[in-house]
């Protein structure tokens, strides 16, 4: 077992990922929770979580948890876990900017005997090829002699309260047996659903990143055919209720996909793929599929005004929802902008009303200013695209201007009599 005096961790970037990790540990072992962001720390330091994954008692109970936005504070710890953000840029290709960068800053830190563990998603290879080389440049130390590394891909559910860090089976690997045997041990302290040791730090980078692309891929196959029922005037969710009385029928359903992982990893291990000479053409056309529902949804909309008799650039419009997925207040690639885009160009008037999403950063990051509080009898169109708890108890008939304004259910979960149109 671990010897709890020899522990010290420090976890880089405090998410949705670091911060229920550095909670987790911290009931156990010291632990420093670092992240770049000052207002951040400062919220922490007062108890807050803006995602609402922890809660203020959860976090102030943590007698051995500290957190600081001065990596310096770091420098005493043994095992340092990397949870910053990996998304794609504007190429659709992986952005290593924030893990090469916590990379650097670790690798001046880095003492004799101390193991750094990867929880970002990244693709098969990536921890070993692309950031132990930063690590070794930085440390003037040599991998797997003066430090060794490990990777525990995350899976963490954003607004999940059922399946939290410690009731998921977790995945770990090292560098070397040794050290492999040393992490599992670590999480394994933690973790209530038990651990499973992957074979090598790559074989555990693949196996997160086909999580993720069999779940889009799956996802792509049913907005498919949500494009094809469409032009057959079938209703897609009745087609699917019907096929799932087949006992192996996977019950996948259509709808926006975004998010930091579902949305993104495909892309990673096609980028991958890609270096090695082969380009993948399931999973390129499933994100092909995925990424243009979000213009679909809004051209279904604009054909449906039109056939009502609308003058559009004199349509105002209701989005409810922004975040990527319900009851949670993450707004990471969400799908919901491609929308809003689509019907602004158009001219319409366009209002966003989420009230899990947080204003400040939906501004910041997107430009568009949530409204505060939704209006009755004002919208010509009403388009439902997160299932958010408040929106389920919410009248949504009355927000329609008069008869011949619509309602788009994009997750199917008003009554169907009140829907116009349902993805």
């Amino acid at each position: 077992m671990l010897d709890q005096e020899e522990v010290s961790i420090g976890v880089v970037g405090l998410g949705y990922v670091g911060l229920p990790l550095a909670v987790a540990f911290g009931q156990q072992y010291p632990v420093v929770g670092f992240d770049i962001d000052g207002r951040r720390i400062r919220e922490l330091m007062d108890g807050y979580d803006a995602t609402r994954e922890m809660s203020k008692e959860q976090i102030e109970e943590v007698s051995l948890l500290s957190f600081t936005s001065d990596v310096r504070d770091l420098k005493h710890c043994t095992i340092f876990i990397i949870t910053v953000p990996t998304p794609i840029d504007a190429y659709k290709k992986p952005d290593l900017s924030y893990l090469l960068g916590a990379s650097e800053a670790i690798g001046k830190l880095l003492k004799k005997g101390d193991i750094v563990v990867y929880e970002s998603t990244v693709y098969p290879g990536c921890t070993e090829e692309d950031c132990v080389p930063v690590l070794e440049k930085w440390s003037n130390m040599t991998y797997n002699n003066d430090f060794f590394c490990g990777y525990s891909p995350e899976r963490i559910s954003p607004g999940d309260k059922q399946r939290t860090l410690t009731k998921i089976l977790k995945v770990t690997s090292g560098s070397t047996p040794e050290v492999a045997e040393r992490i599992d041990q670590l999480y394994r302290s933690i973790i209530e659903a038990g651990t499973y040791k992957a074979p090598s730090i790559k074989v555990a980078e693949a196996a997160k990143a086909i999580e993720n692309a069999q779940r889009d891929i799956n996802i792509s196959f049913v907005n498919e055919l949500a494009l094809i029922f469409d032009k057959m005037g079938i209703d897609t969710n009745d087609v699917l209720t019907t096929a799932a009385t087949k006992w192996n029928f996977l019950p996948f359903k259509p709808g926006l996909v975004g998010g930091h992982c579902i949305g993104v990893d495909p892309y990673y291990l096609v980028h991958k793929a890609q270096s090695l000479g082969y380009y993948p053409q399931v999973i390129s056309s499933g994100r092909l599929v995925n990424d243009g529902m979000g213009v679909f949804v809004a051209q279904k909309t604009l054909k449906q005004l039109i056939a009502n008799g609308a003058q559009i650039q004199q349509c105002r419009i209701l989005i409810l929802g922004f975040t990527f997925k319900e009851n949670c207040p993450d707004t990471r690639n969400t799908k919901v902008i491609d929308i809003y885009n689509e019907l602004n160009d158009f001219g319409l008037t366009v209002d966003v009303y989420d009230p899990w999403a947080s204003a400040r950063e939906v501004k910041q990051e997107y430009g568009i200013e949530l409204i505060r509080a939704i209006g009755v009898d004002k919208y010509d169109g009403v388009i439902l695209t997160v299932a958010h708890k408040q929106f389920l108890e919410l009248d949504i008939n009355r927000l329609k201007r008069d008869e011949k304004s619509i309602i788009f259910d994009v997750k199917s979960i008003v009554d169907r009599n009140l829907a116009d149109i349902r993805l």
